[in-house]
């Protein structure tokens, strides 16, 4: 089998997931780069001259004239700016802080045909936005784009969407290297989620989202395949303009090895609540919903096991919780909050598990359960109706009520929640598992070079072009096949 030699793209919060992958492909060459954290000798910083000055006003004018929506060409832009920082040692973290960056920002707002929200924005909206764009374009200024640097690899493989993938479009632009984009969440979809509440303007909000739709749509174009993790991803990158020929879907891998349990287990009267504690997860909804259970079945007990909370706004939340709990159930018996290190442990400790969210992008939690042989009752948001297919029970989200009756039917029937349980084990060990994952991605890592192999030189000892250095296989005539074709 061939090697093939990996640029992975990485951002902080898919680590464990990269550490997977590497050790679990180790026949492949990985080399990790985290464009959220350079090293300090790679970024080129040197104060422009008149030439310089001018070319990066006319490229930033066009990326800004693409976010105004009054015709500028978005790639050209970013790419012009990319190689004023590659060719010419441009330093545009500076550049994009200086006077110079927001009077073009505010020129490009104000031009005849800018949208509405873009006229909108006035001087400190522009240097607001001026150093939003300077965060999200770092990693053009990096030194990776070089025949010793990612244009060294046979593939890059960025293991999330937005800024973090950015790395490879350069690799793609400059060195011809293809590029493999991953989200098992869309980058777009949180960025919106996230902005929402994000104490910005309307117009810096508006122009910093098309930012972010803009290049998520070049990442798509520029990609050589999309693996989203879930069919609930996959629609989204559709409908921001991904070629659904160019789409595999591929799960997240879970060690299933960590959860074991057998169906049918646990406490007959417990009831289970894991995960991350936030507003999203809605336990508003599952303790009022908690009191119908009561209603009908006195001695039914809820654990709610929270991760440790680390935010303000969890501490906040979980806080109103309690209380809320606290009015709820004055006994205090019926309901208890903990912290528990392993999961499996809270799963196993009770019959049914819950999930109540109403934002929800792949529930990892659902899939623990899953592996652990319980019953679940679940929202229907996000990839959850995927994930459980038929193992599960599954009600609208923030409906109490509903989310109470589904309780109740499995509180009532053992038979039917050790059958359930039973199927959502099997499932999660047939489409969910590491091995799943790893095996997917060594077919993809393949397909790809054979079908967008890098064309390098292969010299010899003596400088001339070294015969026979590139093997037969790896260049495999015709496009990539979309998922599911014959082959």
């Amino acid at each position: 089998m061939r090697i093939v030699r990996i640029g992975l793209l990485t951002d902080g919060r898919s680590g464990l997931w990269c550490d997977r992958l590497v050790r679990g492909i180790a026949q492949h060459e990985f080399e990790i780069y985290a464009p959220g954290r350079p090293a300090p000798s790679r970024v080129r910083r040197r104060r422009p001259g008149r030439g310089e000055r001018r070319a990066f006003t006319g490229h930033l004018s066009e990326l800004a004239g693409a976010l105004c929506g009054e015709g500028g060409d978005f790639a050209a832009g970013l790419y012009g700016l990319a190689a004023l920082a590659r060719d010419r040692g441009l330093g545009l973290s500076t550049a994009l802080r200086s006077e110079l960056a927001v009077r073009t920002l505010e020129a490009a707002c104000r031009t005849p045909g800018a949208r509405r929200v873009a006229h909108a924005a006035r001087v400190p909206d522009h240097l607001v936005l001026a150093a939003l764009l300077e965060r999200a374009l770092r990693p053009l200024s990096y030194g990776w784009y070089t025949e010793d640097g990612l244009g060294a690899v046979d593939l890059c493989h960025a293991a999330s969407g937005g800024t973090t993938a950015l790395p490879g479009l350069l690799a793609k632009h400059f060195c011809g290297v293809p590029l493999l984009a991953t989200e098992y969440g869309v980058q777009l979809r949180a960025h919106y989620l996230a902005a929402s509440s994000a104490p910005l303007s309307a117009p810096v909000r508006a122009l910093y989202a098309a930012f972010q739709r803009l290049l998520a749509a070049e990442v798509y174009r520029q990609a050589a395949l999309i693996t989203p993790g879930n069919a609930h991803a996959r629609r989204w990158q559709e409908h921001c303009g991904a070629d659904p020929a160019k789409l595999r879907t591929v799960y997240p891998g879970m060690e299933a090895d960590r959860f074991t349990g057998e169906s049918g287990g646990g406490d007959p009267s417990t009831l289970v609540w894991a995960g991350r504690i936030e507003p999203a997860k809605d336990l508003v909804s599952l303790l009022h919903a908690f009191v119908a259970v009561r209603d009908e079945e006195p001695e039914a007990r809820l654990r709610i096991v929270v991760a440790p909370v680390r935010d303000p706004e969890g501490a906040a939340y979980l806080a109103h919780c309690e209380a809320l709990a606290g009015r709820l159930f004055p006994c205090g018996a019926a309901v208890s909050f903990e912290e528990a290190p392993d999961p499996a442990d809270a799963y196993a400790s009770g019959c049914v598990v819950v999930l109540s969210s109403v934002v929800e992008g792949f529930p990892v939690g659902l899939v623990e359960s899953m592996l652990c042989g319980r019953a679940t009752v679940s929202t229907d948001v996000g990839a959850v109706v995927e994930v459980v297919g038929g193992t599960g029970l599954v009600v609208p989200p923030r409906d109490p009520r509903a989310l109470a009756d589904a309780c109740l039917a499995l509180l009532h029937d053992p038979e039917r929640r050790e059958r359930l349980g039973a199927a959502a084990r099997a499932r999660a060990l047939e489409l969910f598992t590491v091995e799943q994952s790893l095996m997917a991605f060594r077919g993809i890592y393949l397909e790809i070079v054979s079908h967008c192999p890098v064309r390098r030189e292969v010299l010899d000892a003596d400088g001339g072009p070294l015969l026979f250095a590139t093997p037969p296989e790896a260049r495999v005539p015709g496009p990539i096949r979309p998922e599911g074709a014959l082959r």
